[in-house]
């Protein structure tokens, strides 16, 4: 790699890449013209693929119309169309679309929503958001107090109110088996037993990852979990917020992963897969009895000023068109049974690690120092960032993540794109099992040369 001139950007530390140059598909070139397979679409963004044509010719035909039309000026034929497709794609009911330009813009438009809902509604007193740990919704401060993680969240702890938290379900560090319904039974009435504590007349909400993010590495919940969370909540007559900022898109093989469950929460919001890296988007959808009342008191106080932009909800509908002309969701179950029957072939060569879970094209491995007690490695390793670099050197782009709260465990997600053939499946695991065999020579970590 030639040297590195001197940069005015900063980003979260002083690592610096290589210059991308180009991406096609599921592939990105640099400047010196390395090849890489991007095995986490980004940061699970890319969910169908790089520079894909209909895509660029949709946005191409937009900029020939507008590049911007405030909300507040204008209404727009492409945001008309996206809310009208994101409303027909969500449970039945969800059906009033607010757009803004991220994830954690669409967490901060789903808590004051349902708070400016109670506030409506003569329920005022209501306004705490209960949410797991660990778990990630976003980087503003709204956001990030509701995450769970905790080197993201300790610097900014005067300058928030952190919310009540419960276990994220983990049935598989705490030694119980997530195929039983009681082990969902377990974890979610965990949910209950916080909201008396905090005094049900108190909680504005619940929300949750379907299946978690890169907080607890593709967490699968156990079995009753989710139906018992929307028992719940309707009961205290809390609101429930799916968080499907990563999961949404086709992901985990179904459009929403919410719908693996049957189970209709109040507020849903989608980002990253929405418009899959093309432009900014994201969106909150909800229920129309909750955004009524809102309105009607005055209306919704809040805002962005790309909300609603024409360019990037262009971009919206023809990711969406994509991904049903391709059969994109059909593939992903197909490709993300293989992946992950892979993945868990590798355990046998490898004894460090210790789980592979995950849904569809959302997909995660874990390394342990003992199976049998799910010990983490030593910290001091830095797995989550050796193994990346590792990888990334390799030409395989993968995601890292501490599993344990931010301090300690190393998780790895694996999610490529979900036009991921077969062929890009052995690709990637060759890759892996390359990068595998370097750290564990490097942290002296045992591989069983002769397993298949």
């Amino acid at each position: 790699m030639t040297t590195k001139t001197k940069s005015h950007l900063f980003y979260q530390t002083r690592l610096r890449r290589p210059t991308l140059a180009q991406a096609s598909g599921i592939y990105m070139w640099d400047v010196e013209g390395k090849r890489y397979l991007d095995g986490s679409s980004g940061a699970m963004v890319c969910n169908i693929g790089h520079s894909n044509p209909y895509v660029l010719e949709a946005m191409r035909r937009q900029m020939d119309k507008s590049t911007f039309g405030y909300r507040l000026h204008f209404e727009t034929e492409a945001a008309e169309q996206l809310a009208t497709k994101a409303a027909s794609l969500a449970p039945a009911g969800l059906d009033k679309v607010f757009f803004v330009s991220g994830g954690s813009e669409a967490v901060e438009s789903a808590i004051k929503l349902a708070r400016q809902f109670v506030v409506a509604t003569g329920q005022g007193q209501r306004w705490k958001v209960i949410s797991r740990y660990p778990s990630y919704h976003g980087s503003t401060l709204g956001a990030l107090a509701l995450t769970g993680y905790t080197p993201m969240t300790a610097p900014f702890d005067p300058m928030m109110r952190q919310m009540p938290k419960i276990p994220a379900p983990r049935a598989y560090l705490d030694g119980l088996d997530p195929s039983k319904i009681e082990t969902g039974h377990h974890y979610a009435d965990m949910l209950e037993t916080r909201i008396l504590e905090e005094g049900a007349e108190t909680v504005l909400a619940f929300i949750v990852e379907p299946v978690g993010g890169a907080s607890t590495g593709a967490l699968v919940p156990p079995n009753g979990y989710m139906a018992r969370i929307r028992e719940i909540c309707t009961r205290h007559n809390v609101l429930l917020i799916h968080d499907e900022v990563m999961t949404g898109g086709g992901r985990t093989g179904r459009f929403f992963a919410g719908e693996h469950w049957d189970v209709k929460p109040d507020i849903l919001i989608i980002s990253k897969g929405f418009a899959a890296g093309y432009a900014p988007l994201g969106a909150m959808i909800a229920d129309e009895a909750i955004v009524e009342p809102v309105l009607s008191a005055g209306g919704f106080i809040h805002g962005y000023t790309y909300a609603g932009n024409p360019l990037a909800c262009a971009a919206g509908l023809a990711v969406i068109e994509e991904i049903e002309a391709q059969g994109m969701v059909k593939n992903t179950q197909r490709i993300g049974r293989l992946l992950k029957s892979e993945l868990e072939g590798l355990m046998t060569r490898y004894p460090f690690i210790g789980d592979v879970r995950g849904m569809g094209l959302l997909l995660a491995f874990e390394l342990v120092s003992d199976k049998a007690t799910m010990k983490p490695l030593p910290k001091e390793i830095n797995a989550f960032h050796r193994l990346v670099d590792i990888a990334h050197d390799n030409g395989l782009i993968i995601y890292s993540r501490r599993t344990r709260g931010g301090l300690e465990g190393d998780h790895f997600l694996v999610c490529p794109p979900m036009i991921t053939t077969a062929d890009n499946v052995g690709e990637i695991i060759d890759l892996l099992t390359r990068s595998l065999d370097i750290f564990a020579k490097e942290a002296s970590l045992p591989v069983r040369s002769n397993a298949a």
